[in-house]
């Protein structure tokens, strides 16, 4: 099944000079460069009312237009009723809190049990949306909240708020390591050169841009809030590791577990027993593609995440002067 796609952007002056099949992979980063390629070659893809080919240069500033047909469900997706806990629904969007082990897209070794394949039992009607309505993912191991259009007028909405960086996104997380302050990461993001399932700050890479602050300390590691500008795969987790403050538990970016010293046995037990990233995803918004209001949800930090807050406090009060 195909849908027509319409999307709007402005190249960013940081693009100045790259190809436009390169800037418009960065504008629109929910869709391939190849797919992107392919549109500009089919003349979907319109630069200041002027049809481009992929390797045209572009100055920043030039007004985009893309005008496509996508394919809006693979066959070989379908519906499962798997529980959802649903924050909001109404008749554009609809607000998710992801479980800790549920993959939000089908891929390579999840074809089933992902969060799509609920949201077509949940909302048969999201077949006509691009992507079953998904705009944005979060990863397997990390908590919190989704946005799914359920209209694709909400669809474009909801892209186009997510490229021109107005969304509202804010992580609770747990690393490993003692913070003194908070603070920016602007660093690129992109693919690991070796280990092709990994990602890493690369000069290559796409622009990212992480703000976090600091909730509380404790002896070993530091409870931070963290604040996307941009939502590359892994920011987080590759930004808090680059500078050397990795998420607890987490399975590629984490590196060796940091214990405090003189934990007791019950300490380091949770904190080795704590196997996914200590990432939660509270807090959510935007403005509503109808009402043009806006709006925002938050949701607590999952059990497990709250359990090794409060072991952490324990160990910082019987260790304290």
């Amino acid at each position: 099944m195909t849908n027509k796609l319409e999307l709007q952007g402005i190249i960013p002056d940081d693009s100045a000079g790259l190809r436009l099949d390169q800037a418009l992979a960065q504008l629109f980063s929910d869709y391939s460069r190849g797919q992107i390629t392919k549109w500009i070659k089919a003349g979907h893809v319109q630069v200041n009312d002027k049809v481009l080919r992929p390797r045209d240069s572009v100055t920043g500033g030039e007004r985009v237009e893309i005008n496509a047909e996508i394919e809006v469900v693979d066959e070989s997706w379908v519906a499962e009723a798997i529980q959802l806990d649903v924050i909001h629904e109404d008749q554009d969007v609809l607000i998710i809190n992801k479980p800790a082990g549920m993959v939000v897209h089908p891929g390579a070794g999840n074809h089933q049990g992902t969060m799509l394949n609920a949201l077509l039992h949940h909302a048969p009607e999201l077949e006509a949306i691009p992507r079953a309505g998904i705009v944005h993912r979060i990863d397997k191991g990390t908590t919190g909240l989704l946005m799914i259009a359920k209209t694709l007028q909400a669809h474009n909405s909801l892209v186009s708020q997510l490229q021109e960086r107005t969304v509202q996104r804010e992580y609770q997380a747990i690393a490993m390591g003692v913070m003194t302050a908070g603070g920016t990461v602007d660093e690129p993001v992109g693919r690991h050169p070796v280990e092709r399932k990994r990602m890493t700050v690369i000069g290559s890479g796409k622009p990212a841009i992480t703000h976090y602050r600091v909730e509380q300390r404790f002896r070993a590691h530091t409870h931070i809030r963290c604040k996307l500008e941009t939502g590359r795969t892994h920011q987080i987790r590759v930004h808090m590791a680059h500078i050397r403050y990795p998420l607890l538990g987490d399975p590629a970016y984490g590196g060796r577990l940091r214990l405090p010293k003189g934990a007791t046995e019950q300490c380091q037990q949770s904190l080795q027993s704590f196997k996914r990233q200590a990432l939660h995803a509270g807090l959510l918004g935007f403005v509503h593609p109808r009402t043009e209001q806006d709006v925002s949800w938050q949701v607590d930090m999952p059990e497990d995440m709250k359990a090794i807050l409060a072991v952490l406090a324990k160990d910082q009060l019987q260790n304290s002067d």
